[in-house]
């Protein structure tokens, strides 16, 4: 199994990461891509990528969230960022039109910088995007046949939203959000939709811990050693075989990021 989403630069890993790394390969993980949300955060990525290649690959990117940040400089210093070969995507990059800690204006202007720098250096994108499917869909469409990838990461839409993707041909992320009784359940049938070759699995970690897990965890944490819950959850909703899904999942993960495992 790949995690197309770890946030493993994140604090609540700065501890024991190289226990949280070992964990991940004892379950079965063969891969992890960490992601990277501004700056900082994205070498910091690329550096702990450095530490494990083969297994550990990263993204370098401005999340919808931090588009505040970006500025002239912004764009020639994640193209540096970008042109290592740890670095798989540009992103985490997009659209964020619930919590807006960045103007809608802002995540604009940078989600389509980036989708430009994607396109110049034939990357795929790792894309956010909540309450704001229509809009991410017009600024994405005119880019979409120039980029080799592009995938929508911790999908949380309604059917009209996934079909906007399937049609513009994104590849679909999605994470333990499925695994939530209080609103992930109407994607337990939306998943059902998203074809074999598109569909991708993630933890987005240390965010959206599995809420079905039971035992349930101790810690609120989530960590990459959790994907194989995710996966059986995805599995029996789409009635698929855990092999038959796991085997297409990483498949389809190494296709879209070019990586050799």
């Amino acid at each position: 199994m790949i995690d197309i989403g770890v946030n493993l630069t994140n604090k609540r890993f700065h501890k024991d990461i190289g226990t949280v790394i070992n964990n991940a390969r004892q379950v079965g993980l063969t891969g992890l891509i960490i992601t990277g949300t501004d700056l900082v955060s994205s070498e910091s990525a690329i550096e702990l990528a450095e530490t494990e290649p083969g297994f550990l690959f990263s993204t370098a990117g401005i999340h919808p969230h931090d588009a505040k940040t970006f500025d002239s400089s912004s764009l020639s210093k994640l193209k540096q960022l970008a042109l290592n070969p740890q670095v798989k995507a540009i992103g985490e990059c997009g659209l964020d039109f619930n919590r807006n800690y960045s103007t809608p204006a802002e995540q604009e202007l940078a989600f389509v910088q980036q989708l430009e720098l994607a396109v110049e250096l034939q990357l795929p994108v790792f894309m956010h995007e909540r309450d704001a499917n229509r809009r991410f869909i017009e600024l994405l469409k005119p880019y979409r046949s120039q980029l080799p990838n592009a995938v929508l990461h911790c999908f949380t839409g309604d059917k009209r939203d996934l079909q906007r993707c399937l049609e513009l041909d994104l590849h679909i992320g999605i994470t333990g959000w499925i695994c939530d009784e209080r609103r992930g359940t109407q994607l337990l049938e939306l998943v059902k939709l998203i074809p074999d070759n598109r569909l991708m699995i993630e933890t987005d970690s240390p965010y959206l811990l599995p809420r079905s897990m039971r035992p349930k965890p101790k810690s609120s944490r989530n960590e990459p050693k959790y994907l194989p819950y995710i996966a059986q959850t995805i599995a029996l909703a789409r009635e698929q075989s855990l092999d038959v899904f796991i085997n297409n999942t990483r498949k389809t993960s190494q296709a879209f990021f070019n990586i050799e495992l």
